[in-house]
């Protein structure tokens, strides 16, 4: 039974996040269903990380198991065929290895938060960036990232809901820059607790708006406390730009 590795884009906004639930929309019924139309199976994708309801991907990774030895092309368009009423596109389509899994393989997600700041809100850009008429400082909001960085204990950054085992995660890069009217803030790492971005750039703005400061933004770190945690951030701007693997795993 072969299995494929596709590279998914998406636009969260009129999901109920990435994960199937009963009656609801979701990525996951969405390509599922689309899988079914193609090749007549019911079967179950899993991917590297469930996406919340309303956020974005453009390098989200799944994987299925089919049937038939089809062509990792034919794959791919046929989905994209099916595909074609929902805001959800196959970029690419690989044959993988029988171990290789697109959540327990990966090493490393990455995720940009784009912040739309001026004055007027969005119109092209409506449901994918979180519009802040507040001037930001960038460059404050990119010096307090830099407490991220690093092994830390994230409970003021993790939502109460979370369910992984601890709180203990590495950041391995925290980055704010501003780019035209926009604040893109940048993280990555092999895994993050849930809604921890989010979490992470509410704060980041509480900085940028000068309500905060660096030492304000680490003690919150350090207090490992959700209650010291700022306003969290709306899904709207979040996006899974990319999921990394070691190269072992995609041969």
């Amino acid at each position: 039974m072969p299995r494929y590795r596709l590279t998914v884009e998406y636009d969260g906004g009129p999901y109920c996040g990435f994960q199937a639930q009963a009656d609801l929309p979701t990525v996951q019924g969405a390509i599922e269903t689309a899988l079914t139309a193609f090749c007549g199976e019911r079967v179950r994708i899993h991917a590297a990380g469930r996406t919340d309801t309303g956020v974005h991907a453009s390098g989200q990774v799944i994987h299925v198991d089919l049937a038939k030895d089809w062509p990792a092309a034919v794959v791919m368009n046929a989905l994209n065929a099916h595909l074609v009423r929902q805001p959800v596109a196959v970029r690419a389509a690989a044959v993988a290895p029988d171990d290789f899994h697109a959540r327990f393989s990966a090493t490393g997600r990455h995720y940009l938060y784009r912040i739309l700041n001026r004055p007027g809100p969005a119109a092209l850009e409506r449901g994918r960036v979180w519009h802040v008429k507040t001037p930001l400082d960038a460059g404050a909001m990119h010096a307090a990232s830099q407490e991220l960085v690093g092994r830390h204990d994230f409970t003021t950054f993790r939502d109460a809901a979370c369910q992984a085992k601890s709180p203990v995660k590495t950041l391995d890069m925290a980055g704010v820059v501003g780019v035209a009217e926009e604040i893109h803030i940048a993280f990555s790492a092999r895994s993050f607790l849930h809604r921890q971005v989010r979490s992470m750039v509410g704060s980041l703005v509480e900085v940028g708006k000068g309500r905060w400061s660096e030492a304000d933004f680490a003690a919150a770190l350090a207090a490992a406390d959700r209650t010291a945690c700022g306003p969290v951030a709306p899904a709207t701007g979040l996006c899974l730009v990319g999921v990394d693997y070691d190269e072992n795993a995609l041969k």
